[in-house]
Formats: structure tokens, sequence, C-alpha cells
């Protein structure tokens, strides 16, 4: 995407200082002033917020039914106007590539993806177009618009009126879409079912013509819409437990640690690349890892950041992926824990900061990122207390897991067979 036009309004903050590296969203505004009072106000429907997204085009009469095929989710359904579906592109491993939201508008299907992942996703495209009637392109002249709630409506007219809409994406997060399926069995508190933390998240995405950006967001302000920074939007993200592609994923993340099977991935639809991975795991597996919400101690001041460490005692456990401020709730994160890690466990989350070349400190001990020592990049310089709000369980069974391994009672018929030695 190109910077956005947003920056440009008054008041507007960016992330100085960014090199693009490690932070996504540098090219739209951090906040306006007053994140925590801009993450109410978005809560409410009362704001707007630029998204640092870029968006692919592809036409064609074989658009839906091709990526389809090669996607996680049916697509051949959807309609103008019918809020979009949520879908992934997997390896052959099942290890997720690219996280889409897709909305047709009869002629073109678009999908959102993280702003410089769209040449990626584009190129990977065009390479499995084959003989189909698909045409695809990286599509720089629109922009995406957040809002939550009645928010969405009303940045959808002032784009329809300024003559830049081009279609609307609403979140499924945290629905179990048709075909899908949750990993919250064994989450409910005593017999009552489990209510997810996302339970009152409804946001959504309005895809708008770039030269009409200013606009709409000018117009909206005129119905009561404040623009807010990308800061409040992560929070609420992070309160309701979604997963985002460019903070989550890594290179072996698969959809299951990250509950993705409620929005992103329909069961029974039929062959995709990294479907087996999918069924293996849902049928006869665990998944290694599990999304988790972080809750953090926030009395020290200090707060870690994506890629430090969760500890249980002295043993690293997982990895933070997302941390915020929260206006009720305070200092945030997500994490991925090693699935077998207790929900009531007492967890730690080590606090690092960047270390210039062959600095030292006695204090602390150089980390790479992830779970394991690295190069010295980073020092840790202190420890907060962590409590889990967890989203997919440790027991690694999904709510259309089968109740025991297929094929089990075959092998024990077998075992029992008369003469059998076993």
């Amino acid at each position: 995407m190109l910077r956005s036009p947003v920056l440009d309004l008054d008041g507007a903050v960016g992330f100085e200082g960014s090199d693009g590296a490690d932070e996504p969203d540098r090219l739209v505004p951090a906040h306006f002033g007053n994140p925590v009072h801009e993450q109410s106000l978005l809560a409410e429907g009362q704001a707007v917020v630029a998204l640092a997204r870029d968006v692919v085009a592809v036409t064609g009469a074989d658009r839906l039914s091709w990526l389809t095929t090669l996607s996680s989710q049916v697509l051949t359904s959807l309609a103008p106007g019918d809020g979009g579906a949520e879908t992934l592109l997997l390896d052959a491993q099942g290890h997720i590539i690219h996280a889409l939201a897709a909305v047709d508008d009869g002629e073109t299907l678009f999908l959102v993806t993280e702003a410089g992942d769209g040449p990626a996703l584009a190129d990977f495209l065009d390479s499995m177009r084959f003989l189909l009637r698909v045409e695809v392109s990286l599509r720089e002249d629109l922009a995406v618009l957040g809002a939550h709630g009645e928010g969405v409506g009303v940045v959808e007219s002032e784009a329809l009126q300024a003559g830049g809409l081009v279609g609307t994406w609403r979140d499924p997060w945290p629905g179990v879409v048709p075909g899908g399926t949750s990993y919250d069995v064994g989450l409910g508190a005593q017999g009552r079912p489990f209510r997810h933390p996302g339970t009152e998240y409804e946001a959504g995405e309005v895809l708008v013509a770039a030269d009409r950006v200013r606009a709409v967001v000018t117009a909206a302000r005129g119905r009561g819409l404040r623009p807010a920074g990308v800061l409040a939007w992560e929070a609420l993200r992070v309160e309701a437990g979604r997963p985002r592609w460019s903070r989550e994923v890594d290179d072996r993340a698969i959809p299951h640690e990250l509950d993705w099977l409620r929005t992103a991935v329909h069961l029974t639809k039929g062959c995709f690349p990294g479907q087996e991975t999918v069924a293996r795991t849902l049928n006869l597996g665990r998944p290694p890892r599990r999304l988790t919400i972080l809750q953090l101690d926030g009395l020290s001041g200090d707060l870690p950041g994506p890629g430090d460490r969760v500890l249980m005692g002295e043993r690293p456990v997982g990895t933070v992926t997302s941390v915020v401020r929260h206006h009720d709730c305070g200092p945030m994160a997500l994490a991925l824990l090693r699935r077998a890690v207790p929900v009531e466990a007492a967890l730690t989350v080590e606090v690092t900061q960047p270390v210039s070349q062959g600095e030292t400190s006695e204090a602390g001990r150089g980390l790479g990122g992830g779970e394991e020592p690295g190069d010295g990049g980073r020092v840790v310089v202190g420890r907060v207390d962590a409590a889990q709000e967890p989203l997919v369980s440790p027991e690694g069974k999904a709510q259309a897991s089968p109740a025991e391994r297929p094929g089990a009672g075959l092998r024990t018929s077998l075992l029992r067979r008369p003469g059998s030695d076993r």
C-alpha cells in the first residue's frame, strides 16, 4: 500500500522511527493524541481507522471457483453486499502463507491482505492461473478503512456518497461459519458453555478508492465518527483474541493453533493445498501450540514486545505475538504457548530491549527472538507476571474432532481376535 493520506490529517501521529521490518502499520496513523479514548470511541462505533492493508483483485469468469480450489474456504457463493468471507492459503504442509478477507462485487474478487504482502500474493496467484479465465492485479489505487458496530455502515455510506465505495468486508470473528469448527472444547467453567472473549467484537473493513479516503474520513467525522489510530484497532483485536497474519503467524503456524478453523476453513469443501494436515490434525492429532490472551501485570510500567519469551518457572513455553494497552483491561498480549501448558499455570514474560552490536549486559541475556537464545540482538531487562485467558484448549480437540481416534475400535477388535497372542 501507499502511505495513507489520513496521516496528513491534523493530530495524526505515525510510528516514528519504524523501518518496516517490525512494524506492519507504519504507513497509517498510530493515534490522534489519545489512543485510550480512541479505543472507547471505536468500540462504541464512533471512530474510523485507516488500516495498513494491500488489495489484490481477481477478475474473470473462473475467479470464485478457482480461489475455492486454492484456498481453505468456499468462495463460490460470494455475492455483492453479502459481507464477504475469510480464507487462508496454505502450503502443502498446512502452514499458513496468506490470510485473506474476500469480497466480490459480481465482476471482481477483491482480496485484502497485510500491507507489504500484496505483491507476493499477486505473484503467487498469477503463477497458479494455468489456462483458467482469471486475471490478477495488485490494486494500489485502493485503500481500507476500518470501523466497529454501526460505524461500519456510516463509513460505507460516506464512501458511497463520495463515489469511492468498492466493497465492505464484515469480520465473522469469533463466530463459527458453515463448515468451520472451534478449538474451545473443555474451556467452559463449572458446566457452563465457553463464552468467547470476542463475543462483542463487530469489526468491518471498507474498501475505498485511495484518492477518496481523506474525503470519506472527513465526511464520516461530520456524522460523529472521529478518526482513530491503529493502536485502538489493535487493542480491540487483542481483547477479542483475533489472530492477525503479520503478528500471530510464523513459518510453522497451522490454522488449528490460532483457532482459525472458526472463520476461515471449510472442513468438507474438498481438496485444497494443506488439506491433509488440516484433516489429520483435526481427526488424529492435536495442534502443537495454542493461542491465548495474556493479562499482564502493568505495575512495573515495562511491557514485553512481539517475540519475547513466555516462561513457566524458568522453562520457556511460548512466545508473545502482540502487545497492547487496553482502555479497560490494562496491558494485554496474545501469545502462542505449547499446547500442554496448564491453563492455571503461573507464567512470566520476559521484557527485552535491543542492544547495539557488541554491547553486553551482566543483568541480561542476549535473545534473537522466539523461544531460544539467539545472536545477542536483544537483552532481557525484566519480567512481568501473566495470567492466561485461553482461546484454544490444552485438550487439543475441536468441537468437530471425533470422540475417539478413527479406527480405534477396529484395532481393539483385531487385538481381541481368537488366537491372538497379544
